[in-house]
């Protein structure tokens, strides 16, 4: 059934999504986040100074944990544009981008262009969404190949065309490069689920699907070479603690199954809720709609299974379900599905018809944007960030005017609900974005030190570190090169040089005969463990850990 529109209400609909776009950019200029935002920024930097695409390094040595495609197309950027917070950032978002435009196609295809368009704005807002743009990692990059692959896969049996089945495995590839093997999982339980569902078995057989598992590993070729020259090649590498290491066998199976089942060299403790409650948070503020929205689209299925679409249940519930079996198990992987739940919610919300559904549909949401700005403002209170200008509080405030009084003015019913929850979520990231991220990064002191020494070295004086750690966030943002600094004195130094370390540890040199100046301090925090004793600016000294950067001269 349609719903009453006009080109009015379609046209303030355009509006908000370029909003929610400006949005998903907020982010481009805040400092990577550490440690994998760095750790990743500083292997796609390694391979452009070593002009080798080839092999992956972090830390000095042979780096195998996730296959070369992201860092390939951020090595892109930095060849483009240099090594910057931007560069990094940029192409994430514009896979994110790229996935909010075929989760447009895809929606439009299976039901009309009103729930597509609305899909769009639940996507683009969906916290976790606006957050990966922020601190990019693999998941901007999987979450548009996914999304694209599975809209070619549909538009390749549906329109019986060879070269949509070509850019389907084409994507796929891309995204089996990007995480591994599971990409296939997601993509596959798309399809298959919904052939199966269906009872389409003529199309399960089809040779078509023999084709695409051809065409998929002929383009995977690219990572398994890179992977047998690295590593295979060389089975005397020490790679996790031991020798013999094959990459090809790692990429196949370890990376993702042997994360999943426990039994690959990076392990984990699962918990069967961990992805319920991290939805919950992760895609405010829909969430609650999602549950709902899958709920009654599963109770309507089960009446009448050859009327719905099972692309987007099948897609996204079987990822959600294999993810909390697993034992390995982060908040940012759920991010791949989100175009999936976007477009549950989205067809939710266009098929509410009864007044009563539509007033519980509005309480909710007015309950849901309530609490998160509450969030913020207490946030605000207790962290009381430095970073807040007089633009960014402008902006908040222009947006809750907007908030108050616009919707209301613009639509009725569902949309005018639906406005009201993307700009509360337009305000929520907005003061994360421009206010209190920049602020959280000065305690991240590797960068922070980083970014001194580029502007504060004339001499151009040789940088050590040493409180045996690497950091990522210092190597990507210093300009020179960094070496590890043996404090037992081994290690030759022309003297003077720079040295970042942490300051209870100095004393160490002092007894080695050494001579220091403190040039400047940082203070530091892990800003990935947010707790509350930290957030309150009354009780932070207390959480702080100090770094400083010595002019260290050596005298033996």
């Amino acid at each position: 059934m349609d719903q009453p529109n006009n080109a009015n209400q379609t046209k303030w609909l355009y509006l908000f999504i370029g909003l929610a776009v400006l949005l998903n950019f907020s982010g481009l200029f805040v400092t990577i986040i550490g440690p994998d935002g760095n750790l990743y920024a500083t292997i796609a930097k390694t391979m452009v100074l070593r002009n080798n695409y080839a092999d992956l390094f972090a830390w000095g040595t042979d780096w195998l944990d996730k296959p070369h495609f992201p860092f390939w197309v951020t090595a892109l950027s930095f060849k483009c544009f240099g090594f910057s917070t931007w560069a990094y950032k940029l192409l994430g978002i514009l896979f994110i981008m790229m996935g909010a435009v075929y989760t447009y196609h895809l929606a439009q295809q299976l039901y009309n262009k009103q729930i597509a368009l609305w899909s769009v704005l639940i996507l683009l807002t969906a916290q976790h969404i606006v957050l990966s743009n922020n601190d990019v990692r693999a998941e901007p990059y999987l979450t548009g190949l996914i999304i694209a692959a599975v809209y070619h896969f549909y538009k390749a049996y549906t329109g019986n065309s060879f070269w949509q089945l070509f850019f389907a495995c084409l994507f796929t590839a891309c995204a089996i490069m990007t995480k591994g093997m599971f990409a296939l999982i997601t993509i596959g339980g798309a399809v298959v689920g919904h052939l199966i569902i269906t009872r389409q078995w003529k199309q399960l057989l089809h040779w078509r699907w023999l084709l695409a598992a051809i065409l998929i590993l002929l383009f995977i070729i690219p990572e398994i070479w890179c992977l047998y020259q690295q590593f295979d090649l060389h089975p005397e590498k020490m790679v996790f603690g031991r020798t013999g290491v094959s990459g090809i066998k790692f990429f196949f199976w370890d990376s993702q199954f042997g994360r999943f089942f426990n039994t690959g060299p990076i392990k984990g403790h699962g918990d069967p809720t961990f992805f319920i409650h991290t939805t919950l948070w992760a895609f405010l503020p829909w969430s609650l709609l999602l549950f709902v929205g899958i709920f009654q689209f599963i109770k309507k299925g089960i009446k009448n299974v050859q009327a719905q679409e099972w692309y987007c249940i099948c897609g996204s519930l079987l990822t959600f379900l294999l993810f909390s079996a697993s034992k390995f198990q982060l908040p940012h992987y759920i991010v791949i599905i989100f175009p999936f739940f976007a477009i549950i919610t989205a067809q939710y919300l266009y098929h509410l018809t009864s007044a009563k559904s539509i007033k519980a549909v509005r309480i909710t949401q007015l309950v849901v944007i309530v609490l998160m700005l509450v969030i913020i403002g207490v946030l605000q209170y207790f962290y009381q960030p430095e970073t807040m200008s007089w633009l960014t509080g402008i902006i908040i405030g222009a947006l809750l005017l907007l908030l108050i009084f616009l919707p209301g003015r613009i639509s009725v019913g569902i949309q005018q609900t639906i406005f009201r929850t993307l700009l509360a979520a337009c305000i929520v990231n907005i003061y994360l974005n421009l206010c209190f991220y920049p602020s959280l990064l000065h305690y991240q002191a590797g960068s922070e030190a980083a970014i001194w020494i580029n502007n504060n070295n004339p001499q151009k004086l040789p940088v050590y570190i040493a409180d045996g750690m690497f950091h990522d966030d210092m190597n990507f943002y210093l300009d020179a090169p960094v070496t590890e600094l043996n404090p037992d004195g081994t290690t030759a130094l022309s003297n003077p040089v720079l040295l970042y370390t942490s300051a209870d540890v100095l004393h160490n040199f002092t007894l080695k005969g050494w001579q220091y100046k403190i040039v400047k301090s940082f203070k530091r925090y892990q800003v990935t463990r947010l707790k509350p004793a930290f957030l309150n600016k009354a009780t932070r000294g207390k959480e702080l850990e100090e770094r400083v950067v010595v002019l260290l001269e050596a005298h033996h």
